[in-house]
C-alpha cells in the first residue's frame, strides 16, 4: 500500500511538471540592452512634425536632440537667439512651412519637367537654329551676357569646426556599439561599477543635465562647439549644472543605471543634430 502511494505521488509530481512548461507560450518581451524599455519601443522618445511644445525641464539642445536636428536650425526658424532660452508651454517650430511646401513644388516640377522631356522628342533643326542665331551674336548680346554670367558669385561653403582631442569618458567593456539602423544603438554602451567617475569627453559647456528624456535616465549633453555634441546616459548622480563650461577629463557624472537594464554609460557623439560613431573620434584602446 505504501509502494502504491508512493508511485501515485510521483506521477502527480511529474505532471504538475509538464502542466507547468506547457503553460508558458508567451514569450518574453525584447528589451534592448541600452535600455528597460523594450526594443520597439526604444525611438518613441524621437520628435516628429512640424512643431512641439516645451516640457519642463527641456532645454532647446534636448529637444534639438530628441528631433536629430541641429540646434542652430530650430533657433533660426524661431528666431531664438543664443543661449536659447525657452519656457513650457512655449510653441516651437521644427521645421518651416514654407521650406515644406517649397520642396513639393520642387519635387512636382522635377516630375513634370521629367514626364515632358519623356515625351517631347528633340527638333535636330531647332537645335541648328540655336546654334546660329549664338554664332550671329557671338560680338553682340550674347557675348555680355556670359561675361556676365562669369561674375556670379558662389556661395560661402561653410567649414565644419574640429574637436582638437577626443578622450574615452570611462574605461570599461564596451558591451554594444554603434549602429546606422533606425532602431539601432546611436553611441557605445561602456559597461562598469556603479559611482564610476564620468569624464568630459573634450572641453565644452553643460547644455543639458536633467532626465526629461525618456530612455537616457540622468543625462548630460555638453557642446564642444557649434558642429559637436557629446552625451552621457543612465548616470546615477549628475555633477555639473548647465552652463558650466567643463574641461577634458574633468569628473561630470557618476555611472549608474537609470532608465537601463544594468549598471554602463550610453555615451553618443553627434555631428550637427546628426548621431555619428564615436570609434571614429575616440583614440584607439
Amino acid at each position: 500500500m505504501m509502494k502504491y502511494c508512493l508511485v501515485i505521488f510521483c506521477y502527480i509530481i511529474i505532471f504538475l511538471g509538464l502542466f507547468g512548461c506547457s503553460s508558458r507560450n508567451t514569450p518574453a518581451p525584447v528589451v534592448g540592452i541600452s535600455s528597460s524599455v523594450p526594443l520597439k519601443d526604444r525611438v518613441k522618445n524621437t520628435i516628429q512634425g512640424t512643431e512641439y511644445t516645451v516640457k519642463k525641464g527641456e532645454t532647446l539642445y534636448s529637444i534639438s536632440w530628441r528631433a536629430n536636428t541641429d540646434v542652430r536650425h530650430i533657433a533660426k526658424l524661431n528666431n531664438i537667439s543664443p543661449p536659447y532660452r525657452i519656457f513650457p508651454g512655449q510653441k516651437i517650430l521644427l521645421t518651416s512651412k514654407k521650406d515644406n511646401k517649397s520642396s513639393q513644388a520642387s519635387r512636382s516640377k522635377t516630375l513634370t519637367k521629367n514626364s515632358t522631356k519623356s515625351t517631347t522628342p528633340t527638333s535636330k533643326n531647332s537645335s541648328k537654329k540655336v546654334l546660329a542665331s549664338s554664332k550671329k551674336q557671338a560680338y553682340g548680346k550674347n557675348v555680355r551676357a556670359q561675361k556676365v554670367s562669369k561674375k556670379v558669385v558662389k556661395p560661402s561653403v561653410k567649414f565644419s569646426q574640429k574637436v582638437k582631442r577626443w578622450q574615452w569618458p570611462v574605461k570599461g567593456k564596451v558591451i554594444e556599439y554603434f549602429s546606422n539602423q533606425i532602431q539601432g544603438n546611436k553611441g557605445l554602451n561602456i559597461a562598469g561599477r556603479r559611482g564610476t567617475k564620468i569624464k568630459a569627453a573634450a572641453d565644452g559647456k553643460v547644455v543639458y543635465a536633467g532626465n526629461a528624456l525618456r530612455g537616457y535616465g540622468k543625462l548630460i549633453i555638453v557642446k564642444h562647439n557649434d558642429d559637436y555634441l557629446s552625451a552621457y546616459a543612465h548616470n546615477d548622480q549628475i555633477l555639473v549644472k548647465e552652463q558650466q563650461q567643463v574641461k577634458s577629463g574633468d569628473v561630470i557624472a557618476k555611472m549608474g543605471s537609470t532608465d537601463a537594464d544594468q549598471v554602463m554609460l550610453h555615451f553618443e557623439i553627434r555631428f550637427r543634430g546628426k548621431s555619428v560613431n564615436p570609434l571614429k573620434y575616440l583614440p584607439k584602446k
